[in-house]
């Protein structure tokens, strides 16, 4: 039988194809932009004769239809490896909750822990000569999912990009239970953010003065990694590398300014590899069919030693709060929770192993809350339900508008007196007096 053929025979309807689910199901329903539409569509018309069905993905682009209207955890929960804003609605309405986990570990987790998956369905690229679906922009674990599920549907969207890798970025005909020809959807953005602010300049520009010729960048999505991503783009440096978790714009950006050739890389020399990639029109129509970038699962992408044997390994990202013993939240306000722990970790710790590597982790001194008044980032301790992201162990170099800091080797006191330096002058005092309760203040330290 001819890939054609075989194409035919599996063509079915989306209301065809989620006949399969039933009550009391998991169902895998792909991750970020490869998240099913058509599917869900049909999903959500059974939504009065299907009980207690477990969604599983992550990082949502488009709001759910099954979620419209009235809904309750009676018929579908939607479980998270991590959150956009979408889903933190969801979970602030009872129908989401995030399953914590290193982003690393999901291909891993999926083999030897789940094992089991009732039904997998996502959206991907159109079949090739080989009988092969690409995964899109999001092989990250889908191989795993895959290998795992009774039931696999594939949604075919003619406006998935198809990204090369090497391993573990499509699956092929022979395995796929089911076909759904989409109404072929724009893909879901996330959009790389308005003008930096001047906080953002003030922090990226700190940063990228620490970037040398040839260094490999992993960059985490925020309004600051875009900022350095910007300044990157319009500054003198060559020879770059990419190897990253999440593929956004700036990276866009800073390979048409002609930065990045990969040649100094030690591994996937010339190759931008990535396990997942998010943003506008112009990334996806940049990643499409292009030899340069690499998809790869993201075992591979964020494995500490692998990041660590790539030279001048310069890790870029965000946080929520850090106190004064040098823990960084990155996931939540309080008991509030924002995103997830991703794979933050990882770059953290395989950065610093890296031969002339630097971790930077992002933060502004303060916000304006939604009365008026502003609040330190930096706090004595984490609010109550903070989650600590990277351990104060692991903490590198923090930055903000106000200056940067290393927190390699430096003792309890040192710590303090360091990310006091950088809060915002208007929380110093009060920072200092909270330290000298908590007995991590010198009398000797500046002031």
């Amino acid at each position: 039988m001819s890939f054609t053929d075989e194409y035919n025979k599996k063509l079915v309807s989306a209301d065809e194809a989620v006949k399969v689910v039933k009550s009391g199901d998991w169902v895998d329903f792909g991750w970020c932009v490869t998240t099913p539409e058509a599917l869900d569509a049909a999903l959500a018309k059974r939504k009065d004769e299907l009980f207690d069905v477990n969604l599983r993905g992550g990082i949502l682009t488009k709001p759910l239809k099954m979620f419209e209207g009235e809904e309750t955890t009676e018929h579908f929960t939607w479980n998270s490896w991590h959150m956009s804003g979408l889903e933190r609605k969801l979970c602030g309405q009872g129908l989401a909750f995030y399953a914590p986990v290193r982003y690393s570990e999901l291909p891993g987790y999926y083999r030897q822990q789940i094992k089991h998956v009732d039904v997998a369905m996502f959206q991907v690229a159109p079949m090739d000569k080989h009988g092969f679906f690409n995964f899109g922009p999001s092989a990250s674990h889908l191989a795993a999912v895959c290998e795992c599920a009774d039931h696999i549907i594939v949604e075919v969207n003619e406006n998935m990009p198809r990204c090369l890798g090497g391993f573990e970025e499509g699956i092929h005909i022979s395995k796929v239970d089911a076909i759904v020809q989409g109404d072929n959807p724009a893909l879901g953005e996330i959009p790389a953010g308005g003008e930096p602010t001047e906080v953002d300049k003030k922090v990226a520009e700190q940063i990228v003065a620490q970037i040398p010729n040839g260094a490999c960048l992993q960059l985490g999505i925020g309004g600051m990694p875009n900022a350095v991503g910007m300044m990157i783009a319009q500054s003198d440096l060559k020879d770059l590398g990419v190897h990253t978790e999440m593929y956004v714009d700036a990276f866009v950006d800073i390979s048409k300014a002609g930065k990045i050739t990969g040649a100094k890389k030690n591994i996937d020399k010339g190759r931008q590899t990535y396990a997942f990639g998010a943003g506008t029109k112009k990334l996806y129509d940049f990643i499409d069919d292009n030899p340069e970038l690499m998809s790869a699962p993201v075992n591979y992408t964020n494995d500490i030693a692998r990041v660590s044997s790539i030279d001048n390994f310069i890790s870029i990202n965000n946080a929520v709060s850090i106190d004064l013993f040098g823990q960084i939240n990155a996931e939540s306000a309080g008991t509030k929770h924002i995103s997830g722990a991703g794979g933050q970790l990882d770059f953290v710790m395989g950065a610093h192993l890296s031969k002339g590597g630097k971790s930077f982790v992002c933060i502004s001194s303060a916000f304006t809350k939604k009365d008026g008044t502003s609040e330190s980032r930096i706090t004595p301790i984490l609010t109550p339900g903070s989650i600590v992201t990277d351990t104060r162990a692991n903490a590198m170099n923090i930055v903000t508008e106000y200056g940067m800091v290393c927190m390699k080797g430096l003792s309890t006191w040192q710590r303090a007196e360091a990310l006091i330096s950088i809060a915002h002058p208007d929380f110093r005092d009060d920072l200092i007096a909270e330290a000298e309760k908590m007995g991590i203040w010198r009398k000797s330290n500046k002031k």
